[in-house]
């Protein structure tokens, strides 16, 4: 099937200056590689009311790099939504890798779940129904776990961002990455508070806090990068 860009609208064009920029660089570099599963998964996505919290396709293609850079078999993932990063992520690990992946809303990954079976790799997806804390306190109870992750991808709740944090730093391993996204918040964390729109405000502040920890752990080398809404990526140096 031809992955045909123009029957999909863009959602955003993230943090550039014009949706003409972002549609140069989506149909330069994304969209030509842009696996034909993730294509139709963007698809299905893009009538959910609230498509605009999919993993944008641009960053996407900087996580699956990551990815293979770190030679990724073992992830974790908080926050699904239809699953358009739970998929890509799964389509780049071996086919022996696993992908713990946490949500509360079972309905909205089942919105991509039949892609995923299509694409053949639902068989690395241990799927968790749940908040996301009480899981990955129950990953560390196992000492097993501790240190044994390559990979994980944070796009969940944001005054919660701190918390996964300081847990995925005892279970990544020393050199595994961890991915947060909505980092830059639409751009509202360089906006004087009484100018930020009303639909930012609610997770600015913890936006705003969160960034500024991760500034100073010295437990990770980052990289705040201006893909989609702000993504940051953080190693584990210890």
């Amino acid at each position: 099937m031809e992955n045909n860009t123009k029957t999909t609208a863009i959602v955003s064009k993230g943090l550039l200056q014009s949706e003409e920029l972002y549609r140069y660089v989506l149909e330069t570099s994304v969209y030509p590689r842009e696996p034909e599963p993730l294509k139709e998964l963007r698809d299905v996505t893009a009538g959910h009311p609230k498509a605009v919290m999919g993993t944008a396709p641009d960053a996407g293609k900087l996580m699956a790099m990551l990815l293979k850079l770190v030679d990724a078999k073992k992830t974790i993932e908080v926050g699904v939504f239809t699953g358009y990063s739970l998929l890509l992520t799964a389509l780049t690990i071996p086919d022996d890798g696993k992908i713990i992946a946490i949500d509360m809303n079972r309905d909205s990954y089942e919105i991509g779940l039949p892609v995923i079976k299509r694409a053949g790799v639902d068989h690395k997806i241990d799927f968790r129904e749940a908040e996301a804390l009480p899981v990955l306190d129950q990953l560390l109870k196992d000492k097993e776990n501790k240190g044994s992750f390559d990979y994980a991808f944070v796009d969940a709740d944001k005054v919660n961002f701190w918390n996964y944090h300081e847990r995925l730093m005892k279970l990544l391993k020393v050199g595994g990455v961890v991915v947060y996204d909505n980092t830059l918040w639409g751009g509202s964390v360089a906006m004087p508070e009484e100018q930020t729109p009303e639909v930012f405000k609610s997770g600015r502040q913890a936006t705003l806090e969160f960034n500024k920890l991760l500034a100073g752990d010295p437990r990770v080398q980052l990289s705040h990068v201006p893909l989609g809404d702000g993504i940051t990526v953080c190693r584990r140096i210890y």
